[in-house]
């Protein structure tokens, strides 16, 4: 007994001392605005040229279910210290607006891209947008045009998720001999224009590339699979890539490797054991390798980027039971390995839900980070931490 009490100190010990050597360093947490009872969740953070931050997310009685959501924010305006009281940003009557996502294009113009969900079901969503070229003032942005992303994606969206579900391993889940299996129904599924059509969403910002090209990360709750709406305009039309197809891959985040592939990390929305997702495309977006399971734990959204120094930051929920972790990995050879993990949140199971993160990194090499902070029926807000990944 003795000796395994000394070998699991030992454990504890040496995971202490190489969480405690990864090369980051936070340098300032604090909440947005106070705790609150009502449902605040999938933030969104963009620097604006000025200097300031703007934060959105969605808030109400509930999410999909709730018609009183509606997107919410905040700026922290440059040299303070304190988030703005938060405003309203969008608001669709009589309909719940969630998962909202801001970015800049090279313009300069910001955009604010959410969901509507008609019927209150994910499944009947309608992506919205709205965009702004007067921001720098404080409270909201002066909006100067509203609009809606409409999507139609062809028949080689179907013939595309037909051919993919081949390539992945053979479903174990246990399907009962007259029950339709889950990869048949899926299939036969995005062969309906209605269903492929609608119910795309948002949650991750976009990725551009070298050559102005936005490629804009969206999910589908009925598919249970992703795509990217890419445009080539700088925001102005949108089209739709071929799916990334998986059991469950949903709510990409982006990076691109030195060669120019693009590499999405998913949130695993399928079977056992939940696992973070990844797919690669190598022709800018337009088509995607079917997802195959990495060996980081999962159960909720997670966050990809590429920084300066061409380092990769990955931030997630690095467990398969809960929302109760929430951890920062850096990665030297673009994801191949992540050598460095610092615990940003780590609770109890019982004591916190921590999740839906969204992460930037500015021209000073900080990287920012919100994500939704529940430590209580009544105790929610949505947290903003910045780190400073010191070089290893």
């Amino acid at each position: 007994m003795k000796k395994r009490s000394l070998f699991l100190c030992l454990i504890v010990l040496t995971t202490n001392v190489l969480l405690a050597q990864s090369p980051t360093a936070i340098v300032q947490e604090e909440l947005i605005f106070p705790y609150q009872s009502q449902h605040v969740h999938g933030s969104s953070i963009v620097a604006l040229p000025n200097g300031d931050f703007l934060v959105a997310w969605f808030q109400g009685s509930g999410e999909r279910s709730a018609d009183d959501v509606r997107i919410m924010g905040a700026r922290l305006t440059k040299g303070q210290k304190s988030w703005s009281e938060p405003f309203l940003m969008a608001d669709t009557p009589g309909l719940p607006d969630c998962n909202p996502v801001l970015f800049l294009n090279r313009q300069n113009k910001l955009f604010l891209v959410w969901i509507a969900v008609q019927a209150n079901r994910w499944e009947q969503s309608i992506l919205r947008f709205k965009t702004a070229v007067d921001y720098a003032k404080t409270g909201a942005p002066v909006w100067n045009w509203q609009d809606n992303i409409l999507l139609k994606p062809d028949d080689r969206f179907a013939k595309d998720v037909a051919l993919k579900m081949k390539q992945l391993p053979e479903n174990t889940a246990g399907w009962a001999e007259y029950a339709p299996k889950y990869d048949d129904m899926i299939v036969e599924a995005s062969r309906d224009l209605r269903k492929r059509s609608t119910g795309w969403m948002t949650r991750i910002k976009p990725l551009q590339l070298d050559n102005g090209r936005l490629l804009l990360p969206l999910y589908s709750d009925g598919l249970n699979m992703s795509m990217m709406a890419i445009s080539d305009d700088d925001g102005t039309t949108w089209r739709p890539s071929l799916p990334i197809v998986g059991r469950g891959p949903i709510q990409p985040a982006l990076a691109r490797r030195s060669d120019g592939t693009i590499v999405a990390y998913m949130r695993d929305s399928g079977d056992q054991p939940s696992r973070v997702h990844i797919s690669e495309s190598k022709d800018q977006g337009e088509s995607w390798t079917a997802t195959v399971k990495s060996d980081i734990p999962n159960t909720a959204s997670v966050e990809l980027l590429r920084l300066r120094d061409g380092r990769w930051a990955f931030f997630g929920n690095d467990i398969d039971d809960g929302r109760y972790r929430l951890s920062l990995f850096l990665s030297d050879d673009e994801g191949k390995t992540w050598k460095w993990k610092i615990r940003i949140e780590d609770k109890k199971k019982d004591e916190g839900g921590f999740s839906y993160p969204s992460m930037i990194q500015t021209a000073d090499g900080l990287i920012h980070l919100t994500y939704s902070y529940h430590v209580g029926k009544d105790q929610k807000s949505i947290k903003y931490v910045t780190v400073n990944p010191v070089s290893g």
